[in-house]
C-alpha cells in the first residue's frame, strides 16, 4: 500500500479546490440544458459511440463502452432518449446498477473529434419497446434497452483528447501493452492457451459481436 506520505495532501472542501483551479466563468457554469437542442440531435445521429456511467446506491461505479454503427442512440422526443444492449458477457454491471440507483451519465463520441457531448439522466431498463424493432443490426434486434430521461445535457471541450492526441494516428502505439490474447491468457482464461486465444480474438472475433 502507498504510504500516506507519498499519496499527497488530500483536498477535503469546495472551497480548498476553488482556491486552486479557480470557479467557472458564468457560460460554462451554465450551459447545461434540460432538453436536446437541434445540435444535440445531429452529435446522436454521428456519434457511433458512448460511455455509460452507473453507481448503485452505495456509490460503487462502473463505466461501460458502448458502440454501434452511428446514431445508435435513438432520440424518442426532446428529453428521452434509448440505448440499444447488444451480446456482451453477460455480467451487466450497469444493468443491476440502475436497478439499484437510476441516475446515470453519458458521454457521446465521434471519432475525429475532440468535443463530446454529455448526458445526465435517469435510467431504466426496457424490452418490448416499439422503438426497439429500429435498433436492428446485422439481423439482430436488443432484447433490452436503455432508456435514458434526460436532466441535463452539454458539450463539453476538447481538451483532453488533444492532451491524448488521440485521433492523431502518428501517435497511436497500439502494441504497447499486451495484445488481447495475452491479457486474458493473464488474468481471465488462464488455463486456455495463447494459441487458443488468438484464434478466438483473431480476425472472426468481429464477425461474432452481433451473435
Amino acid at each position: 500500500m502507498v504510504d500516506q506520505r507519498e499519496r499527497g495532501i488530500p483536498v477535503t472542501s469546495a472551497h480548498e479546490l476553488e482556491a486552486i483551479i479557480g470557479v467557472p466563468e458564468p457560460r460554462t457554469a451554465n450551459k447545461a440544458r434540460s432538453r436536446l437542442h437541434a445540435v444535440d440531435r445531429a452529435w446522436l445521429a454521428a456519434a457511433p459511440l458512448a460511455f455509460v456511467a452507473t453507481g448503485d446506491e452505495h456509490g460503487e461505479l462502473d463505466v461501460s463502452p458502448k458502440g454501434d454503427p452511428a446514431g445508435f442512440a435513438t432520440v424518442l422526443d426532446d428529453t428521452t432518449i434509448a440505448i440499444p444492449e447488444r451480446p456482451g458477457n453477460r455480467r451487466a454491471d450497469g444493468f443491476h446498477n440502475v436497478l439499484r440507483n437510476p441516475h446515470v451519465g453519458l458521454v457521446f463520441v465521434i471519432p475525429g473529434r475532440g468535443d463530446t457531448l454529455r448526458v445526465n439522466g435517469r435510467a431504466t431498463i426496457v424490452r418490448d419497446a416499439p422503438f426497439i424493432d429500429g435498433m436492428v443490426v446485422r439481423g439482430h434486434r436488443p432484447s433490452l434497452a436503455l432508456l435514458v430521461d434526460i436532466d441535463e445535457v452539454f458539450f463539453h471541450c476538447s481538451k483532453a483528447f488533444l492532451r491524448s492526441k488521440a485521433w492523431q494516428p502518428d501517435e497511436w502505439a497500439p502494441e504497447a501493452a499486451p495484445r488481447r490474447a495475452v491479457i486474458a491468457k493473464a488474468v481471465e482464461r488462464r488455463g486456455d492457451s495463447l494459441e487458443v486465444l488468438d484464434e478466438y480474438y483473431g480476425p472472426s472475433y468481429a464477425e461474432r459481436i452481433y451473435g
